[in-house]
């Protein structure tokens, strides 16, 4: 098919866009060949007329269909092209939040700049083992694929990471280094995978800084090699480092900062050991304030400075080494501060005792004055003569910087040396994997020489990485067989000829560097003159003279040619670097030992970058005068070789490539930038691989697959039995050109775009055939529909005709009936209203009547009352009047002449002074002065007349006072009268307004009172109303109320009991939780003791070599006997008296007692160590104490041998009171020589029983004083030295005279003697095991010094622990001593009972001897009694004849037992052929045994020996599933039967009455109960694992890959990473695998006997492992995420509970365990469109995480057009609705969770006495009992 033909209407195509670089369109019309023009609609609604380009005339790119788009693959796309490309990775990136992206063999990382939950533990377990393609890209991914392919093809591996700065190339290659940490694991006990890991944060803080474009950018580039043993395990590591940017320790651009160690010293200057440093804040260094960003937001440099230490601690550098390294990285700051001040053009000097300067000799240990010389100047050497030249400002600021560069170089070599020596393993490395972390192509506004050497890098790499690409399709092509035809692809070795060949690039500027007087611009000139018109890629700028332009592979680069020949040179001053060498710091002379020897390819460029290489393990021999030639290396040769060397490294090795893409250059979380992207997809070679492909036959599927996919096209007559020939034959008809596609062996190649024209095909059939599906079936349905409809109305309309009939006659006798009821009714009604209406009107004339009589007759009353009232009122009122009327007349005269009087008064006074007022009112008015003056001459005239006046009328006037005097008088007398009658009025007023106002309040109480019984009247009738209402709602509320109680009542009762439920649940859990964390540290310890173990086998091999006269252990220490075995504590005398014991070293029994305790002590050693130095102490105190108070005991011992002489008096007085009741005894019995003497009830039997019970109870008094006796006998001997025995036994002696009779006193003093012996060598037994014991412990205390200093490395790094954890820190050790210490109070009470059990036994042992040799004595008196010998034991009963469920075996039999019971037994025969749990059976009956003898020896040792050859099997044959599940079975059985049979009445209720006779009665096994149920969990656990191993492969490919419905899912395009087949194949596993497996491991456990509940646990636990895995490998693989997919799980999952159904195991909880597994696949069948579906999803999804929820819904894929994608939007309304979810935020089910087991007692109704043992075992030295 023509391309051109599927330019139809409605195709797709993308145009170039300046702002989106690509657009999606569509087509409005089909194309014709010979069309100028596309009509093109846009996505947007836009149409537009896109003109194709008259020469080349190409049409737009077609775009993929949409089924294809998102692919993991980018090769799987039908169409390959850069907008194809684009798209797929940002529909991944945007709506699918994967980062990930597979490019054929290129793994595409674009940076989400978010931490995301996908680099845990669970992920990399989730990959670990995995094809490349059956996950979904990522690294670890790519890493699994090197690990695998380093193990299966033996050859070394690389992955190389590029890509732009802040692209993610170092997180991306630690994460690759993580992996192989992870999954590999170290060889050794070193952890070398930690040291790997623990150097990246020295080199980042060495090598990382902060630029524009990244917070934490690589400064230089890195191979780290990873070296693995034969069995792929780390076993160290090498790295070299490629042009490190030395510039930036001298200048920074701004918003950039300096390498981050310089701030951390910054930020921890304050720190004690930093003091010396005189550091202070970076903004007062000049080499770290010139960006003006010295803090990075998020980053706290103290806590970084705090992991560099910690990661150079263990890396093995030490703190002296590592202050070296901080005192020069202060002193290079120190030197940046340094000033210079001109003295004149070409001189300079610095300041003197200038501080900097002075700081930096003092930390570099230089003179002073040296230093401060040859910063100002310079040392010339010419061919005669050397001389000194002063250097000027500037000069010395450059050679200051250069200085200070080459330091840092310098020291950068040497860490990373160290770094290096540290990784170095002194295995064999057998094979590595390098991890190549480089610098991307890089292009500037202004590019220098570090951008020439960073990109002529790139052309190599892109040069093989395109070499390996035509190289993997050439061999895809000839292991196919197809036709090769030659793929024309990007050959960029004219360029790499342009820079490294001769008279290259290189080559010129090495020249030039040579010339005395070369420059920039010579350089400049001779390339122009050498390549420009000469070479295509060369070119020169327009507008430059001093710049040249290259066309690389990825884009042309204009680079300046100012600096190159200075960076090429790396100058630095000889004599500078001399006074460096003759440092006093040792260190500072190691950093330049290089400059003295051979340089290796790692120097420096002095503004540039360092290109560093590793220095090779042999130094090459070199000629005399090689160093002076290799010294003069320039910076560009040197890179050019360190560049030509890692490419043959990588051309060694099978690359793996990782392209990091940036996506935005803000740093935005999922924000994609289609231009930036495209620039880097360009640079990195990305699109060069797509191209690669698109050439050739870039679609690969495989005859099963094609056919799976395009089965709908076929017809059934196409069809054949051959898969390969009916594809053949069906392609031939499909696709007419047969050069668009080619037949391999395996697989189809098509061409580009031809899967696209037949998914189209298939689209278009598949929709033709819904078309025709739909029509019938609408059809049949609204037929269907009719019908059912016609027949419901007629049936309808039947009913409704019948119903109305019916109604109308029931309306008609209904109205009738009304008419005559309506009658009646309406009389009825009239006439009772009449009668109620006369009665009521009756009532109310005759109430009526009333109220207006009373009313009339008060009226009446209140009249007469009024009248009397009003005549004296007015009298009153009168008489009032008028005497106010008086009153007011006289005031009114008074006041009246009193006024007439003022106004007189007033005019004299104004008289009086009108001539002063004249005066002033005329003074100075000068012009009327002589007019007054006559005036006042005339005027003295009048005077005078007037006096004469004045005098008369003085007499007049004082005639006139008198008599105004006297009428003042009698007017205040007439006032003060005024004045009392006007009190009086008021008074009178005052009673008349009191009167009135109690006459208005009378009236107003008379209103008010008739006013409140109205209203009482109406409040009354109301009150009256109100409560019948009220008692109507009272009734209804009691109603209410009662209904609301017991509603109440109900909702309580309910709430309780789902309260009491929701507790009993919770306390559940938390008792699931306890019991889970109790049987991990379980699993745990018995982890760490297999590890023991190991390394006790490893020490015994390496240390325990046979020395001569060494003696073997006792028999009874065998072998099998482990760290837990029993030992007694005190040595039984009568069998071993002499046996002494071995060293602790080697003796290493621990009492089982101790098991629990051990567990929780295995993080205390700390503590034991402690305990064990106390006790150490406390005993050499003793023996000090000891040895100072020999002198003072034999005074005490005077004493105490009297007490002791007393006591042995009375024992012998015991003695013969018992010897003469033995007597009685005899002579009863030889009396009588019948044999009824000895039957019960005889006399003699009665004597007998008699006697000895009085002995019993007088030996149970005596028990006490033996004690006492003993321990004094013991303390003696301790105290006593052997030489003092002879002193002891005489004064023995001395009180034994005393005693009367001589045979008991000879008696006595040989069994004195005796017991003196054996105390003696006990006690010098004793004394040697001290002895031993001591060394023991000196030397487990310096063992426990050791790990005291590890436990303090671990206390200081618990130390930078968050305050908070560490309070729980402490508090938890605070709790586990308290523990510790009631633990070790336990153990020294149970000691003591040990020690006072033993103490009876020994006594009773005593006893007996004294017994026998009383017996002896009385034979020797009477011989006649040795015929009556043989009855003396009368006291063992005979009744032992029938078997009584016991077996006795003898003790030297017990390993033999262990053997053949355990240790050889064959778990297949024992389950087939004989009654299950018959081990257990047999070793409980030998436990009775030992039970009934009271022999707690015999226990001991049996119990431990069980156990430890249990624990030897299972280690043996621990992956075997039969014998796992066999020992767990028994050891649970076994377990049963020590409860059942324990006496306790919890345990014996569903005992027989023979079963209650078996019960053990001498000894409280229920610690070695709980010893078996650790050892039972132990072993569940070992066979959950075992489960786990066999069941792991078949889960992914049964339960996901397999399609167990056939032809419901299609198959899509894969790409070059090809899937696991889904089609079943023979090798491959599938769900019936699965359920075959299943019935396997039932079978076997019902076989073996196991308890049905253990048998449901361990099936919930299987289920559990089979949903988990499941759902993890879903959670991480796209193509798995479809409806198809859903279906065929739900499908699966049903046919697990079916067989769960069928073993009977519905309620085991296995069902539950699957929930998670099937909401996912329900979550992909359900609709994900609108709220609703939200909502159910939510509801739906309670199992599920809210990550898995989202998780599921970005990886869901349409298999089929049909199928629609979940949008973005569904999305994030489903992330707002579980928001308030609380959950784990972990995406991963635990797969390796084990739920905690319980052991429900399970009682055996089998008897004891009826058990055989068959003879196949080999226990015939067993005898029934």
């Amino acid at each position: 098919m023509a391309a051109s033909e599927l330019y139809t209407k409605f195709a797709r195509v993308w145009i170039p866009d300046p702002e989106e670089v690509w657009k999606s369109a569509e087509l409005l019309k089909d194309y014709k060949p010979g069309d100028k023009v596309l009509l093109l609609r846009l996505e947007e609604g836009k149409d537009l007329e896109y003109r194709l380009d008259p020469k080349t005339k190409e049409l737009p790119h077609l775009r993929n269909p949409d089924i294809l788009v998102g692919e993991n693959d980018l090769t799987a796309l039908s169409y390959l092209h850069e907008p194809a490309v684009l798209h797929n990775l940002r529909v991944r990136f945007i709506d699918s939040k994967l980062i990930y992206t597979y490019c054929g063999i290129v793994l595409v990382a674009i940076n989400p700049y978010e931490q995301l939950p996908i680099y845990g533990e669970d992920i990399i377990n989730a990959y670990s083992g995995q094809n490349m393609g059956d996950m979904d890209p990522h690294i670890f991914a790519v890493a699994e694929e090197a690990y695998k392919q380093m193990a299966r093809d033996e050859r070394n591996q690389s992955i190389i990471v590029s890509g732009e700065s802040g692209a993610g190339k170092t997180v991306s290659a630690k994460y690759a280094m993580r992996y192989f940490a992870t999954v590999s694991g170290s060889a050794s006990e070193a952890n070398v995978e930690e040291k790997v890991l623990a150097s990246n944060p020295i080199m980042e803080s060495i090598g990382n800084a902060k630029t524009t474009r990244n917070d934490n950018s690589s400064r230089f580039g890195k191979y780290i090699e990873i070296g693995f043993d034969k069995r792929y395990r780390i076993i160290g590591a090498n790295m070299r480092t490629y042009l490190l940017e030395k510039s930036r320790v001298v200048f920074q651009a701004e918003e950039e900062r300096n390498y981050h160690i310089f701030y951390q010293l910054c930020a921890s200057a304050k720190l004690p050991e930093f003091k010396m440093l005189r550091l202070g804040n970076a903004n007062n260094f000049h080499y770290t304030k010139q960006g003006g960003s010295p803090v990075i937001e998020g980053v706290d440099d103290t806590k970084e400075m705090a992991h560099t230490r910690q990661a150079c601690t263990l890396l093995g550098i030490s703190e002296s080494y590592q202050m070296g390294i901080f005192r020069i990285l202060a002193g290079i700051l120190h030197l940046g501060n340094v000033a210079f001040t001109s003295r004149d053009s070409d001189s300079c000097t610095i300041p003197p005792k200038h501080e900097p300067l002075s700081i930096f000799s003092d930390l570099m240990g230089v003179d002073y004055e040296e230093m401060c010389h040859w910063l100002c100047h310079r040392k010339l050497a010419t061919a005669t003569e050397t001389y000194i030249k002063p250097i000027s400002k500037l000069q010395a600021t450059n050679a200051r910087d250069a200085l200070a560069k080459h330091i840092y170089a310098k020291l950068f070599s040497w860490i990373v040396d160290h770094v290096n020596q540290a990784l170095h393993s002194a295995v064999k490395q057998h094979s590595f994997i390098g991890v190549l972390d480089i610098y991307g192509f890089e292009t500037f506004e202004i590019n220098s020489f570090e951008q020439f050497c960073i990109n002529y890098a790139n052309e190599k790499l892109q040069q093989q990485f395109n070499m390996h690409v035509f190289k993997l399709e050439q061999e895809e092509y000839m292991k196919e067989q197809i036709p090769w035809t030659l793929i024309d692809f990007y050959d960029n070795q004219p360029c790499i000829n342009l820079i490294e060949s001769k008279l290259g690039i290189l080559d010129l500027l090495d020249e030039e560097c040579k010339m005395p007087k070369g420059t920039d611009d010579t350089w400049a000139q001779k390339l122009y003159n050498t390549h420009l018109n000469k070479c295509a890629l060369f070119e020169k700028p327009r507008l430059s003279n001093k710049a040249f332009i290259i066309q690389h592979f990825a884009d042309k680069v204009e680079y300046q040619c100012e600096g190159f020949l200075e960076k090429n040179k790396d100058t630095v001053f000889e004599e500078q670097i001399k006074v460096l060498k003759s440092s006093k710091f040792k260190m500072l002379p190691e950093l330049f030992q290089d400059d003295e020897k051979a340089i290796s390819p790692t120097s420096a460029t002095s503004s540039g970058r360092t290109p560093l290489t590793r220095t090779p393990a042999k130094p090459t021999k070199g000629r005399p005068g090689q160093t002076a030639k290799e010294h003069k290396k320039t910076v560009g040769h040197q890179f050019r070789n360190s560049l030509h060397l890692l490419m043959e490294t990588l051309n060694a090795t099978t690359p793996h490539y990782v392209r990091c893409i940036k996506p935005n250059d803000f740093k935005f979380p999922f924000t994609f930038d289609e231009k930036r992207a495209v620039q880097q997809l360009r640079a990195c070679g990305v699109l060069e691989t797509i191209r690669i492909s698109a050439a050739g036959f870039p679609s690969r599927w495989t005859y099963q697959e094609f056919f799976s996919r395009y089965r709908v096209l076929m017809k059934q007559k196409d069809v054949l039995s051959d898969r390969k020939q009916t594809c053949k034959n069906v392609l031939e008809k499909l696709i007419l050109d047969k050069d668009k596609y080619q037949f391999g062996k395996t697989k189809i190649f098509f061409r580009a775009g031809q899967v696209a024209y037949l998914e189209k095909l298939r689209a278009d059939k598949l929709r033709a055939a819904c078309i025709r599906i739909q029509k019938t079936i609408r059809g049949w349905l609204l037929r269907k529909k009719y019908l059912r409809m016609r027949k419901a109305a007629i049936t309808v309309q039947r009913h409704v005709r019948g119903y109305q009939a019916r109604c109308y006659a029931k309306f008609l006798r209904r109205t009738k009936a009304a008419t005559i009821i309506q009658k009646y009714w309406r009389m009825y009604i009239v006439r009772k209203r009449y009668k109620i209406r006369r009665s009521a009107t009756i009532v109310l004339q005759s109430y009526l009547r009333g109220y207006l009589a009373r009313n009339r007759y008060r009226k009446m009353l209140r009249e007469h009352k009024a009248v009397i009232i009003q005549k004296w009122v007015r009298g009153w009122l009168a008489r009032m009047h008028y005497r106010r009327s008086m009153q007011a007349i006289i005031y009114l005269q008074c006041c009246f002449r009193r006024m007439m009087a003022k106004r007189e008064l007033k005019k004299l006074k104004i008289e009086a002074r009108s001539v002063e007022r004249y005066k002033k009112l005329h003074i100075g008015m000068e012009n009327k002065i002589m007019q007054l003056q006559r005036k006042v001459d005339e005027q003295n005239k009048d005077y005078k007349c007037l006096m004469e006046k004045l005098t008369n009328l003085e007499g007049i006037y004082t005639s006139e006072t008198e008599k105004l005097r006297s009428d003042l008088e009698r007017l205040q007398l007439s006032e003060e009268e005024a004045k009392i009658a006007t009190g009086r009025v008021l008074s009178l007023q005052e009673e008349i307004a009191k009167l009135r106002k109690d006459l208005e309040q009378t009236q107003s109480e008379k209103k008010s009172i008739e006013e409140r019984a109205d209203k009482y009247k109406q409040e009354t009738e109301q009150l009256v109303s109100s409560l019948k209402e009220e008692n109507t709602l009272l009734k209804q509320e009691k109603e209410t109320l009662n209904h609301l109680i017991v509603e109440q009542a109900k909702e309580m009762t309910e709430t309780m009991e789902k309260k009491l439920v929701e507790e009993t649940k919770q306390l559940e859990l938390d008792l699931n939780d306890e019991r889970l964390r109790y049987q991990n540290l379980l699993n745990e310890f018995s982890r760490l003791e297999e590890r023991y173990d190991d390394l006790k086998e490893e020490m015994t091999l390496m240390v325990n070599v046979p020395k001569p006269g060494h003696k073997r252990t006792d028999s009874t220490h065998s072998s099998n006997e482990s760290e837990y075995t029993f030992s007694s504590e005190i040595a039984e005398t009568e069998d071993m008296p002499l046996r002494t014991e071995e060293p602790s070293e080697k003796k290493v029994p621990l009492d089982m007692s101790l098991f629990l305790k051990l567990q929780k002590r295995v993080t205390e050693l700390e503590q034991e160590k402690q305990v064990m130095q106390d006790e150490l102490d406390r005993k050499e105190e003793q023996v000090l104490r000891s040895k100072a108070k020999e002198e003072e005991r034999p005074q005490i011992r005077g004493a105490e041998l009297e007490y002791e002489s007393l006591k042995r008096q009375e024992l012998e007085s015991e003695n013969k009171k018992l010897k003469n009741e033995l007597n009685e005894l005899r002579k009863a019995l030889s009396e009588k020589s019948a044999p009824e003497v000895t039957a019960p009830g005889a006399p003699a039997y009665r004597v007998l029983m008699e006697q000895l019970t009085s002995v019993s109870e007088e030996l149970d008094v005596r028990k006490e004083e033996v004690l006492i006796l003993r321990s004094q006998l013991v303390s003696q001997k301790e105290a006593i030295q052997p030489k003092n025995t002879m002193t002891d036994s005489t004064i023995l002696l001395e009180d034994v005279q005393k005693m009367k009779d001589k045979g008991e006193i000879a008696q006595a003093y040989i069994g004195l003697k005796e017991t003196n012996r054996l105390l003696e060598s006990q006690l010098q037994s004793q004394k040697r095991s001290h002895e031993n014991e001591a060394e023991a412990l000196r030397g487990e205390i310096q063992s426990l010094k050791e790990e005291n200093n590890r436990q303090q490395q671990l206390l200081a790094q618990n130390l930078q622990l968050p305050p908070e954890a560490r309070i729980e820190a402490s508090l938890q050790h605070e709790i586990t001593r308290l523990t510790n210490e009631n633990l070790d109070l336990m153990e020294q009470l149970e000691k003591q009972d040990k020690t006072v059990r033993k103490l009876k036994k020994q006594l009773k042992v005593f006893a007996k001897k004294i017994g026998e040799l009383e017996v002896g004595q009385m034979e020797n008196i009477s011989p006649g009694q040795i015929i009556d010998e043989p009855i003396r034991p009368v006291n063992i009963p005979r009744k032992e004849k029938d078997f009584q469920g016991m077996l006795e075996y003898k003790k030297e039999d017990e390993q033999k037992l262990v053997k053949n019971l355990i240790l050889e037994l064959k778990p297949r025969g024992v389950a087939v052929n004989l009654i299950p749990g018959l081990p257990a059976y047999i070793l409980f009956m030998c436990v009775r045994h030992a039970d009934y003898l009271n022999d707690d020896q015999k226990v001991r040792s049996l119990l431990t020996s069980t156990i430890n050859s249990i624990k030897k099997v299972l280690k043996k044959r621990g992956d075997d599933f039969e014998t796992v599940s066999f020992w767990l079975s028994n050891t649970c059985r076994f377990l049963h039967c020590l409860k059942q049979y324990s006496g306790e009445e919890g345990f014996m209720k569903h005992n027989t009455s023979r079963q209650n006779e078996h019960c053990l009665t001498n000894f409280d096994l229920a610690e070695y109960r709980q010893v078996l149920s650790d050892l039972a969990i132990q072993i569940y656990q070992q066979l959950v694992r075992v489960l786990e191993n066999i069941l792991q492969p078949m889960i992914v490919s049964g339960m996901l890959e397999h399609e167990t419905i056939q032809g419901v899912s299609g198959v899509k395009p894969t790409g070059l990473r090809k899937r696991t087949s889904s089609i079943a194949d023979e090798g491959t596993y599938t769900l019936d695998s699965i359920l075959r497996q299943l019935n396997s491991f039932h079978s076997v456990l019902c076989q073996h006997g196991m308890d049905p509940e253990l048998i449901k646990q361990v099936v919930k636990q299987m289920f559990y492992i089979v949903g988990a895995v499941t759902l993890n490998n879903l959670l991480l693989r796209k193509d798995m995420c479809s409806w198809s997919k859903g279906m065929q799980i739900r499908y699966n999952v049903s046919q697990l509970e079916e067989w769960l159904r069928d073993k009977n195991l519905m309620n085991s909880g296995a069902k539950e365990t699957l929930e998670p597994l099937i909401q996912a696949a329900q979550l992909l069948q359900v609709k994900k469109k609108t709220d609703d579906d939200a909502e159910a999803i939510c509801s739906m999804c309670s199992a599920l995480t809210t990550a898995q929820i989202v998780k599921v819904l970005n990886l869901y894929t349409p298999v089929n057009e049909f199928e629609e994608r979940v949008s973005v939007s569904f999305i994030r309304t489903i992330q707002m609705r579980l928001r308030d979810r609380k959950d784990s935020p972990q995406l991963l089910m635990d797969a390796k969770h084990i739920f905690p087991v319980t052991f429900p007692f399970n009682p055996s109704s089998l008897a004891l006495e009826t058990i055989q043992i068959p003879a196949s075992l080999g226990l015939g030295f067993i005898s029934r009992v």
